[in-house]
């Protein structure tokens, strides 16, 4: 009984993985020449019988209903891989994020729906719901909304009604969808799941096939717009609606969407990846780990053994790049004898105020809200924990500044895009010798910050980028008229200080503040409980 059944099995396999596969690969290859990592994870294509994209006409469209898919007609990205690989490394680890990497060269020779399977498998398997779903409420919108496609956004935007269907799996879209892209809803992949964890495999209904889900979803009715793609499945998917038009991104690879255009601005964000892991990028950041770690421990351990002045020199040797941009003084004289300069910075990453003291060339005092014990530990400069007590925090703050300069990031915590978090005003009220400082960073591979992560590991991802930027720019002392010397309300003062600072880095000011930072990302306060004992 047992052979038998395992000679079908073999026969099964060979049949759908060799067979087929060599087939479909043999004609990838007529049609794309060796082009590996170029090539798309969509359909083979036929020329379009459909009018394209551009040709739609917006006007009068608030009350129809559009269907469409988010694969391959609102994203420019061809494949979805660099979704599947999202998930695995941020929503998993670096070992299942590897695993889906050696896995390409054979998704490569599949077909798309076998591939499809694989790379959920490989992506959801024992993946708990929970990092899932932080995954698709702070990770993947970011990447989405950086490749929208500008024309058929404009044609979505324009109609009232709007239905998804897609073979992606719900949970890597849905929340996209729905909250970015206002959906009415969203017919995708069901995904299985025991207890609080992926399997990895589909639910009973299998993947959807798009125009029998239309007519499913629609019934005796027709959606008044469809959009698609030029693979054959989508002119059979939109030849089902009343109209019908055709994205080709490659006859139109500059239809970028602009920060500007965004259906909402992007503000928040997590998770360690800065770049798309496209199967090339992906491979790249492999290759450069092995000298990134190493690199970036090299790179802490000057700051913690060495002088600022060395600190600076060898650090550019590495790789680091420092812009320092002074427009008042970097050392301004004290006007009281017992006290020091208060530094007012942005918050780009915890290293705001060693690299403010590296270019300083002197030793200043940062305050802080959440800070690791390992970060304190190996922190170059002196640290202070603040409680979120007012007026026990303003007793700490005062008397650091009776000891030497400090640096206060009133923001509260990090932010990585060109918007300013709200201004804490508890500053305005310790000192009226205030030193604005305007910092920003730029990275190519990885963040140094995190909501839902471990922070200890911040500084080390920094480092790990292969030219990470720092540029600070020492803004001139704030006027007397300015400050709570003159009368100004501690809230004016903050306000004041906080455009200030958005004009220098040409940022745009906000009212959010840490609180709702972490309630989007982590969906908690942000605040660390202590252990009952």
């Amino acid at each position: 009984m047992v052979f038998p059944l395992l000679l079908r099995l073999v026969e099964w396999i060979l049949y759908h993985v060799l067979v087929n596969s060599c087939y479909g690969a043999a004609r990838k290859m007529k049609n794309y020449g060796f082009h590996l990592f170029d090539l798309s994870s969509k359909p083979l294509q036929k020329p379009s019988s459909f009018p394209t994209i551009e040709k739609c006409v917006l006007e009068g469209r608030g009350s129809h209903t559009l269907a469409c898919d988010i694969h391959g007609v609102l994203l420019r990205t061809h494949s979805f891989f660099p979704y599947f690989m999202l998930v695995a490394f941020e929503g998993g680890s670096i070992f299942r994020a590897f695993l889906l990497l050696c896995s390409y060269p054979l998704l490569w020779i599949l077909s798309y729906e076998l591939k499809l399977r694989i790379m959920i498998f490989i992506s959801f398997c024992g993946l708990r719901m929970k990092d899932m779903e932080n995954t698709a409420r702070a990770v993947l919108p970011k990447f989405y909304m950086e490749n929208l496609n500008l024309q058929a956004y404009e044609v979505l935007s324009s109609v009232g009604n709007r239905v998804f269907f897609t073979t992606v799996p719900r949970v890597m879209v849905e929340e996209f969808l729905k909250e970015y892209l206002n959906a009415d809803a969203v017919i995708a992949t069901e995904l299985h799941t025991v207890g609080c964890y992926f399997t990895g495999l589909l639910s009973k209904s299998g993947l959807p096939v798009k125009h029998s889900a239309l007519k499913d979803y629609f019934g005796d009715r027709k959606p008044d717009l469809g959009i698609g793609s030029s693979s054959v499945n989508d002119h059979l998917f939109i030849s089902h609606c009343k109209e019908a038009y055709v994205v080709n991104n490659e006859e139109c690879p500059y239809s970028v969407m602009p920060r500007d255009k965004y259906p909402k601005p992007l503000i928040f964000h997590d998770g360690r990846l800065a770049f798309l892991p496209t199967p090339s990028a992906a491979l790249n950041m492999f290759m450069w780990l092995p000298i990134g770690i190493p690199l970036a421990i090299y790179r802490m351990l000057l700051g913690i053994l060495l002088s600022f002045k060395w600190t600076l020199i060898l650090g550019t040797l590495s790789g680091m790049f420092i812009d320092l941009n002074v427009k008042g003084s970097s050392n301004p004289e004290r006007p009281e004898l017992n006290k020091g300069v208060l530094y007012v910075c942005t918050h780009r990453t915890l290293l705001d105020p060693v690299f403010l003291s590296i270019c300083l060339g002197k030793p200043l005092t940062a305050v802080t809200y959440s800070l690791s014990k390992v970060s304190e530990f190996i922190a170059p400069i002196k640290t202070m924990r603040l409680t979120r007590d007012r007026k026990e925090d303003r007793g700490t703050m005062q008397r650091l500044l009776s000891e030497g300069d400090l640096v206060v990031c009133p923001e509260g915590t990090t932010c990585r895009e060109p918007y300013l978090l709200r201004f804490s005003s508890l500053f305005a009220e310790l000192a009226d010798e205030i030193v604005p400082v305007a910092v920003n960073t730029n990275v190519s591979m990885f963040y140094g910050t995190t909501a839902s992560g471990l922070k200890c590991l911040d500084p080390i991802f920094f480092f790990m980028n292969p030219k990470p930027c720092y540029h600070i720019e020492i803004l001139e002392k704030v006027p007397k008229e300015h400050t709570c010397a003159d009368g100004r309300c501690p809230y004016e003062v903050a306000n004041y200080i906080q455009r200030q600072l958005a004009d220098s880095l040409g940022f745009e000011c906000t009212n959010l503040t840490r609180r709702d930072k972490y309630m989007m990302l982590a969906g908690n306060e942000g605040v660390a409980q202590e252990r009952k004992r």
